[in-house]
């Protein structure tokens, strides 16, 4: 499987994290929650888009197919999306309930596209038309930092309540602010992981009180312990 992620130059960059592609043989890839959302084209599936994820799950891949997609920063996609980020927790949304005719008329402008680097190209150009608000920098700012702070400590830094801290990251994330430092610190973990780093490594670089702190969280959140995910990733 070929999997490539491109960086998102201009205005819309303090909405994208990145625009990917993907093709390959026959498989599933394991999708682990991020807390992002992204808008997706596969040929099995169109135009969808796919909310915040709290478990992990497995996207197919037909053999000779493709998939692209924008992914959007934690808490950016709702001005975009027009919806709150609570309505599209665990789902996948077809985008012609989003947006109506002008997702259907993406979706075959997309289909009819040779390459996946321009159909990506397509995605971040509608998003783009989308953004008439910019994200929420309360919830962009506790992003950088819940990965390695406490919850108490980022409402703190940031001069807010933990309740409001709480309400707001909630309505643009999708879920609060524990689950989403839970989410961004195993994100952190697997990238290590998958650098070749030894796993008593990475629990402590990210800050888990043991392996086993970071097993549990990797098994309840990805689906499977960071070993069985590591080969999977190499499959």
């Amino acid at each position: 499987m070929s999997y490539r992620e491109h960086r998102v130059e201009g205005a819309l960059g303090q909405w994208v994290e990145c625009a990917w592609t993907r093709e390959g043989p026959d498989g599933h890839q394991r999708i682990v929650p991020d807390g992002c959302m992204d808008l997706v084209w596969s040929e099995q599936l169109g135009l969808t888009a796919v909310g915040p994820n709290t478990t992990a799950f497995l996207a197919p891949l037909h053999n000779g197919g493709s998939a692209v997609g924008v992914r959007l920063h934690p808490g950016a996609a709702p001005p975009l999306f027009g919806v709150p980020a609570p309505e599209l927790r665990d789902a996948r949304v077809a985008a012609g309930t989003l947006w109506g005719d002008a997702a259907k008329r993406l979706e075959e402008q997309v289909a009819l596209t040779e390459t996946a680097t321009e159909r990506a190209r397509l995605l971040v150009a509608f998003l783009s038309s989308c953004a008439t608000a910019e994200p929420d920098p309360l919830v962009r700012a506790a992003a950088r930092r819940l990965h390695a702070e406490r919850v108490a400590d980022v409402a703190r830094g940031l001069a807010v309540s933990e309740r409001h801290l709480r309400r707001t990251v909630s309505a643009h994330v999708g879920y609060g602010p524990k689950l989403l430092a839970r989410v961004l610190r195993l994100r952190g973990a697997l990238a290590r992981v998958r650098a070749g780093a030894e796993l008593a490594e990475v629990a402590y670089a990210a800050g888990y009180s043991d392996q086993a702190h970071f097993s549990h969280d990797c098994s309840e959140l990805a689906g499977v312990p960071p070993g069985r995910f590591l080969q999977d990733a190499a499959a």
